[in-house]
């Protein structure tokens, strides 16, 4: 009976084709739409969560002010290498601490120029931004100590000044200055907040202060934790000491603020899941509004089909096997919409993946709920058609014209 009912619901289907591809319109579009914009919700998500873990493991981003961003240091006064040397020998849970100073300046190289950024700092720079040397060295304890003119530059800027040429050893020209390069980092690529991760020239921190600079601001304090440290902790005795080394009175507020990069990274995630699924709600409306499509052609087809149903009633078929009949007709569309808009919403997410950038995610379990949650609608949306042919008197069937 049942493979009887299902060639019955496929031949009728058969018969009506393009009535049958317009009534699971509906359903393509919301299985597509909600699938698409699952997938690239959690391709964005794992993006960002990459993006931010690059800027460091465990990473404490320590600034002056009371904010992050410009402005954010309202006059508050520098960090100094010393206090990075403090945090080192005196907090615990601590694996690296890496002072940091910044600016921008035109380096010159092989006859070409480019702007880019310029880092002072330490070896522990390294270890705190996960950053690998992929080609030369780092710096020695007397290159740091006396301040000497070497560099370690970024993917980007090897690639804009010496093209496939070889770099280490070669003279690089950063303001007034003439350092050797000694190294080649590994390349990172596109940060969190857009930059260019690989655009940077790393000197020795007292190389940028004395010879570039010409001051000691120090302007960011980099913080990594081990593993098991706990953040909360960690942050708690940071703040404590550099109120101490800063001088501050019990009822000063803090003039610096600590960034937790993982918080950060939860937090920028957390976000954007809601937006996932408050757009996948959105798309999921097109499901309901295909449901109601298919109920009003099937309501149309038992119309179309009446002197059919009584003719079966009467010569002696059930009112079960006539309402299972419509029942899978309606679930067979549903579902065949359902597949449809799997394989669009599968091409569409690759395609848009690619072009946004984004990681391309499958989710089994989003594809195999669209497809269950397709056939459910067929079998919501399916039933008060497939009740009233069942429910038909044979003789007025017969009568229908």
């Amino acid at each position: 009976m049942w493979l009887n009912t299902l060639l019955l619901a496929l031949r009728s289907i058969r018969r009506n084709l393009m009535r049958s591809f317009l009534t699971i319109l509906g359903i393509v579009i919301g299985v597509s739409a909600v699938i698409t914009m699952v997938t690239l919700g959690n391709g964005a998500t794992m993006a960002i969560q990459s993006q931010i873990s690059g800027l460091g493991t465990n990473l404490l981003q320590i600034r002056p002010g009371q904010r992050m961003g410009p402005g954010g240091s309202g006059g508050a006064a520098a960090f100094k290498e010393s206090d990075a040397e403090a945090i080192a020998s005196q907090i615990g849970g601590v694996l690296a601490v890496a002072p940091e100073a910044r600016t921008s300046a035109t380096v010159v190289a092989n006859g070409r120029n480019w702007t880019s950024s310029i880092i002072g700092s330490t070896n522990d720079w390294l270890t705190t931004g996960n950053w690998s040397i992929g080609q030369g060295r780092a710096f020695t304890d007397d290159e740091m100590r006396a301040g000497s003119a070497v560099c370690l530059i970024g993917e980007t800027v090897r690639r804009e000044l010496y093209g496939t040429r070889p770099t280490l050893g070669e003279q690089l020209r950063v303001r007034q200055i003439s350092c050797e390069i000694i190294g080649v980092l590994g390349s990172k690529g596109q940060g969190a907040f857009g930059n260019d991760q690989d655009d940077m020239v790393l000197l020795p921190l007292k190389t940028l202060q004395r010879r570039v600079t010409g001051n000691t601001r120090v302007n960011t304090l980099l913080v990594s934790m081990g593993d098991g440290s706990d953040p909360a902790r960690v942050t708690s005795s940071l703040t404590q000491l550099l109120r101490e080394l800063r001088k501050l009175a019990p009822t000063d507020e803090d003039n610096f603020n600590v960034l937790d990069t993982k918080q950060l990274a939860e937090t920028l995630s957390g976000t954007t899941r809601v937006l996932t699924t408050l757009l996948g709600a959105v798309a999921a409306v097109s499901l309901l509004v295909g449901g109601i499509g298919i109920m009003n052609i099937m309501l149309v087809s038992v119309t179309e089909r009446t002197r059919e149903i009584g003719l079966r009633l009467a010569i002696g078929a059930l009112e079960r096997e006539v309402l299972l009949q419509f029942l899978i007709e309606a679930v067979v569309l549903a579902a065949l919409g359902g597949l449809v808009g799997i394989v669009l919403a599968t091409g569409a997410s690759i395609g848009l993946s690619a072009v946004m950038n984004v990681p391309y995610v499958f989710n089994p379990g989003v594809n195999l709920l669209s497809f269950v949650f397709s056939a459910g609608i067929g079998v919501l949306f399916g039933y008060f058609p497939a009740r009233r042919a069942a429910r038909l008197d044979p003789i007025e069937a017969l009568r229908h014209e």
